[in-house]
């Protein structure tokens, strides 16, 4: 037999919004490797080097394009909504990106470190002339990075995008805060409660 709800709709709890960092283009940013470690990462380990100002400007170009491409149908503040959207997922997926590069470096760095300790048998190096587990982590880590850096060069290309279209700066969406319930919309769900 099913268990029936016996509180009215004004008992029971409500959820409360999570309130989580808005990730801004500043805070990938932080993450991110920056110009010096991505060239270093690139040489180091014989990885293509990223086309920071190549990326930028193609997104921002393409944003663009499409902006153009929308204007005869969509009106300025749809517009203004639908690249809000589009640039925040450029952001979230370079903070993203820029998160995960910042896991691979931790595993790196650990596993590295055990790699130095004298006193452990089973950390010691593999078979000669084979990649380390530790070496193919330094490796992947650095892939990781010259990822989020080229993901950092289109999301600032997208932002920088957003503010020659719409005429103001990009910043994060941010869902209005719930207004509590008031006596009247108490009363009411209360009063529709007896329906069901």
């Amino acid at each position: 037999m099913a268990a029936t709800n016996t509180q009215t709709p004004a008992q029971q709890t409500t959820r409360t919004p999570l309130n989580r960092q808005a990730i801004t283009l500043e805070l990938v940013i932080a993450r991110a490797p920056n110009h010096t470690q991505a060239e270093k990462m690139s040489s180091a380990y014989g990885l293509d080097p990223v086309d920071y100002h190549g990326v930028r400007e193609a997104t921002e170009e393409q944003t663009g394009l499409s902006a153009q491409a929308l204007q005869p149908t969509v009106n300025e503040t749809a517009m203004r909504i639908h690249l809000q959207r589009i640039v925040g997922a450029f952001v979230s997926s370079a903070h993203g990106a820029a998160g995960f590069y910042q896991s691979k470096v931790t595993q790196a760095r650990d596993l590295t470190s055990k790699l130095a300790n004298e006193d452990r048998d089973e950390d010691r190096d593999g078979v000669y002339g084979f990649e380390t587990k530790a070496a193919r982590a330094r490796q992947f880590a650095a892939q990781a990075g010259l990822t989020a850096y080229a993901l950092l060069a289109a999301a600032e290309g997208a932002v920088h995008a957003y503010a020659e279209i719409t005429g103001e700066a990009w910043r994060p969406y941010e869902a209005p805060l719930a207004a509590p319930a008031t006596v009247s919309r108490q009363s009411a769900a209360t009063e529709i409660a007896v329906f069901a």
